[in-house]
């Protein structure tokens, strides 16, 4: 059989043996929303566990006004959402230009956007004036909050937590050891420091630091600890099916509106697995989810939960945007081996870059890897990884099992989990 599968901003078309007993594996169907501003309108006229935007802007009177945005690894729809939030914050604040208005767009570790990268992030329609600020984690002026009961150092974006209104807009989904994105998550990772970023994930080795839990996630709590204390006060968060397009939109008290929109996120991308297979084969998604081989990890971590101990995984990822983090690249070249990596990492303790060689190595240790990418494939053995042409690779796979082999499809790894 023929299936296609998201690769890039394209679909890569690949031949299963007819041997191999075929299972999809994907996210739940949810309606599309109509209009996004007006699902915008209702959600700040209605919100989660606070009053009214405009109601609280009436109380508050803010002479200027924060709103962080992810980068371009995460597609929320941030272009089709900020034209109408900022007309609606000056119509409830009329004595405010939009020069009082600052968008910071935080992509965490990640590397400030470019022009060209900034032109896909805004949208053209954009209030003229508002002031545009690329958070750079190490190389921003921060806020110190002091620390979280976990040790975290809260140093957020000096530029953000100067603003008399904190807001933030962001997406809801599963995460590898988060649990869950949204909620404070966009400020306190996407616009924090450094050493703010590395020691909440070095809080991810405990058994609870799983996707799609939150309950005792330490990871989780930290980030919800760290929004308290800089004084968040509003989130805007949608929750996108496997189209990227808006099934569900929240807005009002961070926490609460992370907790209520888990729960559809859950119902959208959590799927039961009855058994694992022997073979899955796994497509991030598409961009952005596969715009960098760091990204690209979590769709194999995901599907890794779906194989056998011993199991193959195909992973397509076009990496468009090449390895993604210059600290793993350089970590992961030092080592031949993923039980080398594993040992070094334990030895050196968490850091950040270093620790997705970790998570590579974790599952590369365990399972048979294999890659689709526009990558060099040097570039990939250097990771530890193997270039391999997908057909061909899964029908030698295939006809390697004196009996049928279950395979199962996973069109949005970097996503669906299982239970």
């Amino acid at each position: 059989m023929e299936i296609e599968l998201k690769y890039g901003d394209d679909l890569q078309r690949i031949q299963v043996p007819d041997k191999a007993e075929v299972t999809i594996l994907e996210p739940n169907t949810f309606p599309e929303l109509g209009s996004i501003s007006m699902a915008l309108q209702k959600a700040l006229e209605k919100p989660i566990g606070s009053e009214p935007l405009a109601t609280m802007l009436h109380e508050t009177r803010p002479k200027n006004i924060a709103i962080a945005i992810p980068d371009e690894t995460r597609p929320a729809p941030v272009k089709a959402i900020l034209p109408p939030l900022i007309n609606q914050i000056l119509k409830a604040l009329p004595e405010l230009n939009a020069s009082d208005v600052n968008i910071i767009i935080g992509g965490g570790l990640h590397s400030p956007p470019d022009q060209s990268g900034q032109d896909r992030i805004l949208p053209k329609t954009i209030v003229p004036g508002c002031n545009i600020i690329l958070h750079d984690a190490n190389n921003s002026r921060m806020a110190d909050f002091g620390t979280t009961r976990r040790g975290t150092p809260v140093r957020i974006n000096a530029n953000y937590c100067a603003a008399d209104f904190k807001m933030v807009i962001g997406q809801i989904d599963p995460h590898q050891f988060v649990g869950f994105t949204g909620g404070s998550k966009g400020v306190t990772i996407g616009c924090a420091s450094a050493e703010t970023i590395e020691h909440n994930h070095g809080l991810m080795f405990s058994e609870f630091a799983v996707v799609g839990n939150l309950d005792k996630n330490p990871v989780r709590e930290d980030l919800n600890e760290a929004g308290r204390m800089i004084g968040l006060d509003f989130v805007i968060n949608v929750i996108l099916n496997a189209d990227k397009k808006v099934v569900h939109f929240l807005a009002g008290e961070p926490e609460e509106v992370l907790n209520q929109g888990a729960q559809t996120c859950a119902a959208v991308y959590g799927v039961p697995l009855k058994h694992k297979f022997d073979i899955v084969v796994a497509s991030c998604g598409g961009l952005p989810k596969d715009i960098s081989l760091y990204q690209s990890h979590k769709g194999l971590n995901l599907a890794s939960h779906a194989v056998k101990k011993g199991g193959k995984i195909l992973l397509l990822a076009a990496c468009t945007q090449g390895v993604g983090d210059d600290i793993y690249f350089d970590y992961v070249c030092q080592f031949a081996t993923p039980g080398e990596v594993l040992q070094d990492f334990k030895m050196l303790g968490f850091k950040m870059g270093a620790h997705k060689a970790y998570l590579f190595g974790r599952t590369l240790a365990n399972y048979d890897v294999a890659v689709l990418s526009d990558l060099d494939p040097t570039i990939l053995r250097k990771c530890q990884l193997r270039a391999a042409d997908p057909s061909k690779v899964i029908t030698e796979w295939v006809n390697g099992f004196e009996t049928q082999p279950q395979l199962a499809i996973i069109p949005n790894a970097n996503t669906t989990y299982f239970y």
